[in-house]
């Protein structure tokens, strides 16, 4: 396993992070119903991932519902003691109790899903914490302040950002710097060979301020995943066939292209299509780890391998061009005149 400081800071995080989304059986209320797993399959997959060199979780307040893959990682500090063996991320923003400040990322709401996280988590830190959203009605500079604060607390030790708009993200450093504020080290975002709309502005803007690029749902929502051949149905056990509304949005000829030039590739190197749109993140510059999802140990082993991909320039140069996107104005504009943007 490969370790990557995690932007500018001198945090090291394997290129691989568990994603622990899926972790707890959750009830009807929650998006992840019956797309999650058990309490002692979540055991496992964390015991597999740090067998392997994997020391970085991801998880959020809001995943399961009541916080229950939280909780799910607490009771797993608890039983084996393995706290210290990792860096935990988690996030807040989204609603967690009801009211006017039950969701957001006023100094309230962050200070109380603080101490809601680390009592959930059965710890005395959360290593990264990130904010899951930009939150338009709350200013920057008091979302800031606030962590600001965890940090000088102890409580949280470094901070990050999820799906920011550029513009937010680049007035939020500008806001830590100017007033002598805990910046962000981390960009958490949608990041793939069929959703590459990252690199119009934030990669460049990531690269420039020594941000770590985290993506999430790098296989695009399972789509990556080998499983899904055109003009068939979807297997009837996976997650897309839950979700047949966001299937048909993948039915395009780009994404069908996609996934061609990746079986072509993953058959040259004699490891799975999944495996391989892994890699093509790990060898773009900018990022640091990419956040995998799994259900079962056999999934987990599967896309571990992917941190021991070594792909060609001229592989990367054929999955770049299979999903080359329409960049847009001004974009399309400066690389003409310049060759890049």
């Amino acid at each position: 396993m490969e370790y990557r400081r995690l932007g500018d800071s001198g945090l090291k995080v394997s290129t691989i992070c568990l994603g622990a989304m899926t972790f707890g059986e959750a009830d009807e209320k929650s998006f992840m119903h019956k797309v999650g797993c058990d309490e002692a399959t979540s055991f496992q997959l964390m015991d597999r991932a740090l067998e392997a060199g994997v020391n970085f979780i991801d998880v959020a307040d809001v995943y399961g519902q009541e916080g229950l893959s939280e909780r799910v990682i607490g009771k797993w500090f608890e039983e084996t003691g393995r706290r210290n063996e990792v860096i935990l991320a988690t996030k807040f923003r989204f609603r967690m109790w009801p009211g006017p400040l039950g969701t957001g990322a006023s100094r309230y709401h962050i200070l109380r899903a603080a101490e809601d996280s680390l009592r959930r988590l059965k710890t005395d830190r959360i290593d990264l914490y990130q904010i899951h959203m930009q939150d338009n009605d709350v200013p920057e500079e008091e979302t800031l302040r606030a962590l600001d604060d965890l940090v000088r607390q102890g409580k949280v030790l470094y901070i990050g950002a999820s799906n920011y708009a550029a513009y937010r993200l680049m007035d939020s450093l500008w806001t830590s710097k100017s007033q002598h504020l805990e910046r962000f080290v981390a960009l958490q975002a949608q990041y793939s060979l069929v959703a590459r709309e990252l690199e119009r502005e934030h990669v460049p803007l990531c690269e420039h301020q020594r941000l770590g690029i985290l993506p999430w749902s790098p296989l695009g929502g399972g789509f990556l995943t080998g499983k899904y051949r055109k003009n068939q149905p979807a297997p009837d056990d996976s997650r897309l066939s839950k979700w047949s509304d966001r299937l048909n949005r993948f039915d395009t000829p780009r994404n069908w292209q996609i996934l061609d030039a990746l079986d072509r590739v993953a058959a040259e190197l004699g490891v799975g299509v999944a495996e391989t749109a892994l890699a093509w993140l790990l060898h773009k510059p900018a990022v640091t780890s990419v956040i995998i999802g799994a259900r079962s140990l056999d999934q987990l082993n599967a896309n571990l391998t992917a941190a021991r991909i070594k792909l060609t320039e001229a592989q990367m140069d054929r999955l770049n061009q299979a999903s080359e996107f329409d960049l847009g104005y001004p974009y399309t504009f400066i690389k003409q005149v310049q060759g890049r943007w």
